[in-house]
């Protein structure tokens, strides 16, 4: 049997190079070997760090019995979904409209064009030999029939996906009449919000709960928009964050948040820890420091950066995509603790006010009576606390630890790198904008050929997989983040090229943005998914990427395919904006911006003026510094001293303020509507 997977760059396709099971990778060679053959193909779809795809791939795609019944009987295809988030779009619209909900593991059977006939997720093995016999019997009688539900299956799920795509429906001139998106359906989208808010226990609706990064992001937006001390989205965010970060999601020795809580109190993780979901937290908490001053929120969003950095770094510069929820195969077998436990480590005394502490006891939050750990409280001894957080680390160390899906993924790096480069400027910590820039250069390396994007990378050597618009609106987001951090010419010039790549191929000509491009391999539906899910969705990722470029760089037309971006989604973003946080977020910067700052010197005064309006709310504001008329910065075009003396430069909507000097004068600009 051929090892087809042997070479990937998935980790999760490594995981099942020697599987019994004769797996191929997604391509046409698959296809056309189940078009030779006249049999069904099982799409298997997962990721690297998820446990019930390690608990099927166990009891199924390890078994000899199991893989006898595929390799006689199908083609078999293992994805990625991470690597292929296209594919997964796709299949899994189809899983959720046959079974009304969706996952991974995820698993389908295709007729050989492709065309879905069954879906479902994770399947115990009796049940899944169950039903690859029904399928192999219903193939060989009925052969016909299912080609034909395949076919209409496919027409149906076409059909959804035009009335899915939110096309504007006011279209002036080829552009869309505004965002769809103003103060008004924002701030009805703040309602709506705070009457699903838990009051008890914060976040947004019931168990399971995930961590509402993009949502938070809007509500401080909406929140700098609004500039009251104790507006209702402040409240939102202030009561969420804190809950999380007290809560068991959090990791309270290294750092880092967990994909979500399985329970309405934070209490217990579903212990995997993805890169997307710090990187975005971390913006969250340091935006959230910048608003209120909580050393808590300071606190949180180093120690996550500080994690992120350490455990998800890789040797050239970039981060891994997540930390596996399982460690020897035993969900949370890393993180767990027991009352004995911390007292083996700490002593009687340490560990039972350790235990007292952290919330553990001889019930247990989690399984065999071991605890999540929890800081409801900081302690009164921060030295102490400090000594026993170090000591109970260094034990945890010592244990096994949890696999790492170590390949690179373009968008979620691009999260990352902006949230560095804004920590590095508004904490003035240079480490973090250097491990930015490093980020930055390994990406543009790598990752981009030719002018366009590749999806990942691994130990330094590229996939196949292209781009998708999330990656090239998530790089771009962080490669504008670090333009204004560092005031480095050179990182708005390659956003400028991404964006204009996006603009060329995941444009729709009605509006908004197709997921891939129009050269992108052709799927039964070209997805285009208009809501925010885990990570900002590539429509919103690029309205935000392309927002800010416009206002550094004057570009009417990426501002006006922003604005048509954010009207494409207005709809879905006004009447359930749980899943529309990064197009509200985004919203919330194109109705309150272009603010465009530039600070022009480089001297004491300069160096004030420049961290007062870094602390800013505003969500409109974009921010560059340097030397007057510096090579490649619009903003500092014709913008010189004032007097000899450093200046700094306000405009509004491209109207322009006289020049100010001193702190109180631009923080009086800032201020003024």
């Amino acid at each position: 049997m051929v090892n087809r997977l042997a070479s990937a760059t998935s980790p999760y396709l490594l995981q099942h190079a020697d599987n019994p099971v004769d797996w191929w990778p997604w391509s046409d060679e698959a296809f056309a070997e189940a078009r030779r053959r006249n049999v069904p193909i099982l799409l298997s779809v997962g990721y690297a760090a998820c446990h019930w795809c390690h608990v099927m791939a166990h009891q199924s795609f390890e078994s000899d019995e199991v893989a006898a019944v595929l390799n006689a009987g199908f083609v078999s295809i293992k994805v990625d979904r991470e690597e292929r988030p296209d594919v997964d779009a796709v299949y899994m619209s189809a899983t959720t409209a046959m079974t009304g909900h969706g996952g991974w593991p995820m698993t389908c059977m295709l007729t050989p064009s492709g065309a879905p006939f069954f879906a479902g997720t994770y399947f115990p093995q009796a049940e899944f030999l169950r039903l690859l016999a029904a399928v192999q019997e219903a193939w060989t009688t009925r052969g016909d029939e299912i080609e034909a539900s395949g076919q209409n299956i496919v027409a149906a799920l076409t059909e959804r996906a035009d009335e899915l795509a939110g096309r504007p429906a006011t279209v002036l001139g080829g552009a869309a009449a505004g965002t769809g998106l103003g103060a008004a359906e924002l701030d009805q989208a703040v309602k709506l919000l705070a009457a699903g808010y838990d009051q008890r226990f914060g976040g947004f609706g019931a168990a399971p709960k995930f961590p509402p990064s993009m949502v938070l992001e809007f509500l401080l937006r909406a929140h700098g928009r609004d500039g009251s001390s104790d507006s209702d989205a402040l409240a939102l965010v202030t009561g969420t964050c804190e809950a999380m970060a007290r809560g068991g999601i959090y990791d309270q020795l290294a750092g880092g948040f967990a994909r979500y809580s399985v329970d309405a109190q934070w209490v217990v993780p579903h212990f995997e820890k993805m890169l997307y979901d710090n990187a975005l937290l971390a913006r969250v908490y340091l935006h959230l420091w910048r608003a209120t001053g909580s050393p808590l929120a300071r606190r949180i969003a180093t120690e996550t950066l500080d994690f992120m950095i350490a455990e998800l770094g890789t040797p050239e510069g970039a981060f891994a995509a997540a930390l596996d929820a399982d460690t020897d195969g035993v969900e949370g077998l890393t993180y767990a603790w027991t009352p004995t436990q911390l007292v083996e480590v700490l002593g009687a005394e340490d560990g039972q006010a350790a235990a007292r502490l952290l919330l553990v006891d001889e019930r247990g939050t989690f399984e065999h009576g071991s605890s999540t750990l929890q800081l409801p409280a900081d302690p009164v001894d921060a030295d102490w606390w400090a000594d026993v957080r170090a000591r109970l680390l260094a034990a945890r160390l010592t244990r096994s630890q949890p696999g790492r899906d170590d390949k690179v993924v373009t968008a979620w790096n691009g999260l990352a790198l902006a949230a560095l480069a804004e920590a590095g400027a508004l904490l003035d910590e240079p480490s973090y904008l250097a491990v930015a820039t490093t980020c930055a250069e390994f990406l543009c390396a790598t990752h981009l050929i030719d002018g366009r994007l590749r999806r990942t990378s691994r130990g330094a050597v590229v996939g196949t997989a292209a781009g998708v618009a999330e990656d090239y609106g998530d790089l771009a987001e962080g490669l504008l983040a670090l333009h204004q951090a560092s005031g480095e010419a050179r990182w708005l010039q390659v956003a400028e090229q991404l964006l204009a790549a996006a603009v060329t191929h995941f444009r729709d000509p009605d509006g908004g943005f197709f997921d891939t491009a129009d050269d992108a391999e052709a799927l039964f539906i070209r997805p285009r998914d208009p809501a925010d899910n885990a990570a900002p969705g590539g429509q919103s990722a690029l309205a935000g990427a392309l927002l800010t470029c416009s206002a550094l760089s004057g570009s009417e037309e990426f501002r006006r395919a922003a604005e048509q971006a954010l009207h494409a989604a207005s709809a879905l973003a006004a009447s359930e904006p749980r899943f529309a946080g990064w197009t509200l977020a985004v919203a919330e910067a194109a109705l309150a911006g272009p603010l465009q700052v530039a600070v022009v010197g480089t001297d004491e005064v300069a160096t004030e003026l420049l961290t007062l309006a870094r602390h800013s709310t505003s969500p409109g504001l974009v921010l560059i510094h340097g030397e007057p008329d510096a090579a490649g910065i619009p903003l500092l075009t014709d913008r010189p001293l004032v007097g000899g003396a450093s200046a700094a430069y306000v405009c509004r909507g491209f109207v322009c303020d006289r020049p100010v000097t001193v702190a109180r004068e631009l923080a009086a600009a800032l201020g003024r509507p």
